[in-house]
């Protein structure tokens, strides 16, 4: 999922107000961060530059990095910071990616170790250009960080893999916790927002990984100009495949060349798919205006 500059939130810390933009609509006064840094922010901060990681909490500018790292709690971004896909509203840069660094699922290891984290999140770019689009760097991230941390649950944030029923296997084979993929917007708006992806794609793929007996898990983005029952919509799909966990959050413009906001929900707006998403069998949904993928991630592990 991809998040609004951190510098365009308002932040209760420094009492800053949103940047001047008149490109971009002003911020509703529910989008509000509490940017402190603490004790654990620091250590996770430093261990990820000191071990030269990625996480997805800074590529994507997440709003919600203070509060999860002062919880403890950060995504690894693996397979490098370079994405193949040029999505409109994803910030993270897109190009021609590095070559595969085969140490960086020790390296994710042992930040999990030097952390104590009971619960990690691990992600990353599209990677294309490689035959199994990088699951078996997922498998061998899996296996390092049980290896040193046998305790700590995983759950893996994985791209489409074009579609390479091998390669899920490959990374459902590790048995992470939960397998997420985000399904991010509605069938209409796929091949606008989305132009290399496939929204029935996704959706086999949650078909195929739960099959295979992994909890799954997608995300939602709203704001993008879907309508409140293409949004239903979708979440009937994601029922249909038995998906086990929802998070639905606003989209935020990252910058003026990306996609615009078309629309801000109401956090009751939000309260009210959450309670949809129950009824329909979700087993866990997490549902607000600042709500992304990896957010109370440790909570639906269990």
């Amino acid at each position: 999922m991809s998040f609004v500059p951190l510098s365009d939130l308002r932040s209760s810390a420094t009492d800053t107000q949103p940047l001047a933009d008149t490109s971009r609509p002003r911020l509703p006064s529910w989008f509000k961060v509490n940017a402190k840094t603490g004790s654990d922010y620091l250590d996770i901060k430093q261990t990820m530059e000191r071990l030269k990681l990625h996480t997805i909490c800074e590529e994507a500018r997440c709003p919600n990095r203070w509060e999860c790292w002062n919880a403890r709690t950060a995504t690894f971004l693996i397979l490098g910071d370079i994405c193949t896909r040029r999505c409109h509203y994803c910030s993270v840069e897109t190009g021609r990616p590095l070559a595969v660094d085969e140490k960086e699922p020790g390296r994710v290891a042992e930040a999990v170790w030097a952390l104590g984290l009971r619960h990690a999140v691990i992600t990353s770019v599209n990677r294309d250009e490689l035959p199994d689009g990088g699951a078996s760097v997922f498998a061998d991230t899996i296996r390092q960080t049980r290896r040193m941390n046998p305790t700590c649950t995983i759950e893996v944030l994985i791209p489409d893999f074009e579609g390479n029923e091998e390669a899920l296997a490959t990374v459902c084979a590790e048995r992470p916790e939960i397998l997420n993929h985000n399904i991010e917007t509605v069938r209409r708006l796929f091949p606008s927002i989305r132009p290399q992806g496939k929204y029935q794609r996704s959706i086999d793929l949650l078909a195929r990984a739960k099959e295979q007996g992994v909890k799954t898990k997608s995300g939602l983005i709203l704001g993008m100009g879907e309508t409140f029952d293409e949004a239903r919509d979708v979440m009937r799909d994601l029922r249909a495949v038995a998906c086990d966990i929802l998070t639905i959050g606003q989209y935020l413009q990252p910058t003026r060349d990306h996609l615009p906001v078309a629309r801000f929900y109401d956090p009751s707006e939000f309260a009210a798919l959450k309670e949809e998403g129950l009824a329909m069998g979700f087993g866990h949904v997490e549902s607000g205006p600042l709500v992304r993928s990896s957010y109370h991630a440790e909570q639906q592990a269990s």
